[in-house]
C-alpha cells in the first residue's frame, strides 16, 4: 500500500524512492509489526480477561500447569492482526505469493480461532472436532496447493532442492500439489503441538521466519540466487516482508507470552504461525530446510508418533508424556529451562539450515 504511494510521490520528490528497496521496506515490516503488538497488546489481554477467554489446563496435564488456569488466551489473534497490516503496508500489493501466504495463515487462524472459541467462549474442552479441523486445514492446504502448481510459471516452482547437495533437484510433476499440502497442514500442526509452555513455540517461530525470509530475499534476487545455486522464484523476494513481519509480531507478542506469561496464543495462532512457515518454504523451493530449521516442530511431532504408536501396538509409553517438553516437566525440569534449551536448539538449527547456502 505504502510502495503504491511512495512510487506516485516520488515523481515529485525523488527520496520517495528510497521505498522501492526491499531490504528497507523488510526493516519497517519488522518495526511495524513490533510496534503494533506492543500498543494492542494490553488493550488485547485486558479485553479478554474482562471476557473471561482464560486458558483450560489438560486435567491429564502437569501440575505445574494448573496455575496457568484462566490465563487469557486467544492472543494470537493480535500476532495475525500486527502481520496482516505491516504485510499490507509494505510489500508489493501486486505480487501473488503475498497474497498466497497472507490468505493461507488467515484461513487458518480462522480454523483456530472456531477451535479456540468452542473450547473457550462455549466451554467445549474438546474444541473443534479433530476430524474436521483436519477437513478444514486440507480443505485449505489443498487449494494452495492446486493453485501454485496451477500458476506456476517456471520448472523452477515445482522442483524439491535437496540441501547440501549443489546438483539435486527433484522434477515433482503433480506430486508438487502432494508435498505443498503435506508441508503446509504438518508446519501448522507441528507449531500447534509446540505450543504447550509459556514462550516455547513464538521464539523458535521467530528464528525459523527470519531464516526463511533470508532465504526468500536470496530467491528473488536473480545474481544472488545464481550465485549460490538456488532456485531463482521470480517475485519471491516479497515474501522477506512478510517473513520480517511474522518476527516484528512474534517479538511483540513475546514481550506478553515470555515466562509467566500474561497471555498465550491459543491455536489462532500456533496453526496459522505453523502454515505460514510452511507455505513460505513451499513458495521458495526450500521444504527440507524448513524441516532442518523446525527441528524443535519436528521432535514435537515425532514425539506424539512415538507414544501414540508404541502404546498402540506394546501398551507402553516411551515418554512420560508427550508432547516432549512435558516429558521433560515431568524428569524436574523447571519450565523456563526447558523453554531457553529448546530456543538454544532451534538456534543451533537455523544455522545449519543457513549452511546450506554455502555448503554444497
Amino acid at each position: 500500500m505504502l510502495l503504491i504511494l511512495s512510487d506516485y510521490l516520488s515523481q515529485f520528490y525523488p527520496g520517495f524512492s528510497v521505498f522501492q528497496y526491499l531490504t528497507l521496506r523488510a526493516i519497517l515490516g519488522v518495526m511495524t509489526a513490533l510496534a503494533i503488538s506492543l500498543i494492542i497488546g494490553p488493550y488485547m489481554i485486558r479485553h479478554l480477561s474482562f471476557k473471561q477467554v482464560g486458558q483450560v489446563v489438560r486435567e491429564d496435564g502437569p501440575e505445574s500447569h494448573l496455575s496457568k488456569a484462566g490465563t487469557p488466551t486467544m492472543g494470537g489473534a493480535l500476532i495475525l492482526a500486527a502481520i496482516t497490516i505491516s504485510t499490507l503496508l509494505w510489500t508489493d500489493l501486486s505480487n501473488r505469493y503475498v497474497w498466497v501466504a497472507l490468505l493461507v495463515m488467515l484461513a487458518f487462524g480462522v480454523i483456530g480461532f472456531v477451535d479456540d472459541y468452542i473450547k473457550l467462549v462455549r466451554q467445549d474442552p474438546k474444541g473443534l472436532i479433530g476430524r474436521y479441523k483436519y477437513f478444514w486445514q486440507s480443505v485449505v492446504g489443498l487449494t494452495a496447493a492446486v493453485f501454485l502448481y496451477k500458476t506456476a510459471m517456471s520448472p523452477a516452482e515445482t522442483i524439491l532442492i535437496v540441501p547440501f547437495f549443489k546438483d539435486i533437484a527433484i522434477p515433482l510433476g503433480a506430486s508438487y500439489m502432494l508435498l505443498t499440502y503435506l508441508v503446509i497442514v504438518g508446519t501448522s500442526n507441528a507449531v500447534n503441538l509446540t505450543d504447550g509452555l509459556d514462550g516455547l513455540a513464538i521464539m523458535p517461530t521467530v528464528m525459523v521466519a527470519g531464516g526463511l525470509g533470508l532465504f526468500a530475499y536470496l530467491s528473488g534476487h536473480a545474481e544472488f540466487s545464481d550465485y549460490l545455486a538456488i532456485p531463482y522464484v521470480a517475485g519471491t523476494g516479497e515474501l522477506a516482508v512478510f517473513c520480517m513481519a511474522m518476527i516484528g509480531a512474534g517479538l511483540g507478542f513475546l514481550w506478553f507470552n515470555t515466562y509467566p506469561a500474561q497471555v498465550f496464543m491459543g491455536d489462532v495462532g500456533a496453526l496459522a504461525l505453523g502454515a505460514a512457515l510452511g507455505v513460505v518454504a513451499v513458495l521458495i523451493r526450500q521444504e527440507l530446510v524448513l524441516m532442518i530449521m523446525g527441528g524443535v516442530f519436528v521432535m514435537e511431532t515425532l514425539s506424539v508418533v512415538i507414544q501414540v504408536t508404541s502404546f498402540k501396538l506394546r501398551g507402553k509409553r516411551v515418554f512420560r508424556m508427550a508432547p516432549i517438553h512435558h516429558h521433560f516437566e515431568l524428569k524436574g525440569w523447571p519450565e523456563p529451562r526447558i523453554i531457553v534449551r529448546f530456543w538454544i536448539i532451534t538456534v543451533f538449527l537455523v544455522l545449519v539450515g543457513l549452511a546450506s547456502l554455502k555448503i554444497r
